[in-house]
């Protein structure tokens, strides 16, 4: 977010004497993230929004008390990488080792086989 649009967001929560009174918690958590997405010296963000030190100070106490409460949920979709397994041989050790009764070790290299194998025990179970 631009800096001088959270400026402007910050002026319409000022009184006449300069302090902030009534923010909302998106204001709040807007300045937590542009704290924490600033390049520079806190010194030169709080400057640059308008506010003193101990303003910010307490916006970002404040932020980070809100996000420890769980009352910000982060809307941002954020991508995970999972990374392939490698299948395994028949020589190798295989990823999931199931030890069978008393003396029947049964390994297999992917998950799919051992939901296989489980529904087969199953059924003949049934």
């Amino acid at each position: 977010m631009d800096n001088t649009i959270l400026r402007k967001k910050l002026n319409t929560y000022k009184s006449p004497k300069g302090s902030l009174k009534g923010m909302s918690h998106e204001v709040i958590l807007e300045v937590l993230q542009a704290w924490q997405n600033w390049p520079g010296s806190t010194a030169d963000l709080y400057r640059d929004l308008g506010l003193s030190k101990g303003q910010m100070s307490a916006l970002i106490r404040a932020g980070k008390k809100l996000v420890k409460n769980g009352a910000v949920v982060e809307s941002e979709f954020k991508e995970v990488k999972v990374e392939s397994v490698p299948v395994y041989d028949d020589n190798c050790n295989s990823p999931i080792t199931v030890k069978w009764d008393r003396n029947k070790v049964i390994r297999f290299s992917q998950v799919d086989q051992l939901v296989d194998f489980l529904n087969k025990v199953e059924k003949k179970a049934a």
